[in-house]
């Protein structure tokens, strides 16, 4: 595919997003319900802070998730993240991977549950 059709194909748009990294971590594990941004850091794991939020910025840019700031006494903003419906579309997607690794990507130990992505 030639460079000026690129930007007209969507799925190399999506693929284009989608391959950045962390990102489907990201959707991954939002797709279990909101998260503060700690907890999504370590539900995500490996990506350090900077990195999480210019991804969840971006996320956010391309409406895939929403951010909310909960305010609390005596403590500093919280931010949350939850999927909106085009993010939760993803599911499917995410489930797609799931069951092709499950299918094409044996293990040593064999020993993958087989309910749902991990």
């Amino acid at each position: 595919m030639t460079t000026s059709h690129s930007a007209f194909c969507p799925v190399y748009r999506a693929i284009g997003v989608l391959q950045e990294k962390w990102v489907l971590h990201i959707v991954r594990s939002l797709l279990d319900g909101e998260k503060g941004f700690n907890e999504l850091a370590r539900a995500v794991g490996g990506c350090n802070s900077a990195t999480l939020t210019q991804r969840l910025e971006h996320l956010e840019h391309l409406d895939l998730i929403r951010k909310r700031t909960e305010e609390t006494q005596g403590k500093l903003a919280r931010s949350v993240y939850t999927l909106t419906p085009a993010g939760q579309e993803l599911q499917s997607v995410i489930f797609a991977i799931d069951t092709w690794a499950r299918e094409h990507l044996h293990t040593e130990s064999e020993a993958v549950a087989a309910s749902g992505p991990c």
